[in-house]
């Protein structure tokens, strides 16, 4: 099941979103180096990470699948959001520095050919940061927040999942170590129940952050692409496949 935007920016402005996305925060932070001008790109929903660790790049990109849907972003300015499809990025090899991956990987349909694409378009020095949901941890088995939706994973799956696309883990991270609980109560512990939690329990958090490292230097199999989706515009002209029927049958007529 993908996460709508609508829902997901519903979910972080609520309370528990919001500490949610400050337990994310704090988990990027302790492995987020800050490059001097950076093209930056987040795939996925990314918009309170961008602001937040974006403010220093050159320049900054948002992308949303087109599974998920797209908004406008920022508020004031040039627009820097685009609709894409994960596998096919439109952006040249080598371009971007560094990607941040939230609420994506884990609803792609091919993680290793959207890994390889990311790959492709980061450059030789680039790294990729994932936030993903953690298999073991309690908020992959709650729907009522976007971490129950999707595949979640296990380190020992992001690991291999990121060699196989050529990719060197380099860094890790945890957090959402309170439970996925709306209740006033729960939430007011939720900064002690978190650094408990990565003392007492680390291998139950709700997420998993890895930053991996751009891997040179070693042979890629050829192999054939596992999908190719084909997207049709929304807005196309009812009629159109009829009218142009009508009008190639009108050309062979006169032909005659």
């Amino acid at each position: 099941m993908h996460s709508d935007i609508v829902d997901l920016r519903s979910f972080y402005s609520t309370t528990l979103g919001r500490l949610a996305e400050r337990a994310i925060t704090m988990a990027l932070s302790s492995i987020w180096a800050t490059v001097p001008n950076e093209r930056l790109v987040g795939l996925g929903y990314t918009l309170p990470w961008l602001e937040r660790f974006g403010t220093d790049a050159e320049r900054v990109f948002a992308f949303m699948p087109a599974t998920q849907g797209a908004v406008v972003w920022p508020a004031t300015g040039p627009t820097a959001t685009a609709l894409v499809f994960d596998e096919e990025l439109p952006l040249v090899d080598s371009c971007i520095d560094r990607m941040l991956l939230v609420h994506s990987l884990e609803h792609v349909e091919n993680p290793r050919e959207t890994l390889n694409e990311i790959w492709r378009v980061l450059s030789p020095a680039g790294r990729v940061v994932i936030v993903v949901p953690n298999r073991r941890g309690v908020w992959a088995r709650f729907e009522h927040t976007p971490f129950g939706n999707g595949r979640p994973f296990s380190r020992g799956q992001l690991t291999e999942l990121l060699r196989e696309a050529n990719f060197t883990p380099a860094a890790w991270s945890d957090a959402l170590f309170f439970p996925p609980s709306p209740r006033r109560f729960m939430m007011r512990f939720h900064n002690v129940l978190e650094r408990a939690g990565r003392r007492l329990w680390p291998i139950f958090s709700g997420v998993i952050v890895v930053e991996a490292q751009k891997r040179l230097y070693q042979g890629v199999p050829v192999a054939q692409r596992a999908s190719r989706r084909v997207f049709v515009p929304v807005f196309s002209p009812q009629g159109a496949t009829r009218l142009g029927r009508q009008a190639a049958d009108t050309v062979r007529r006169t032909r005659r």
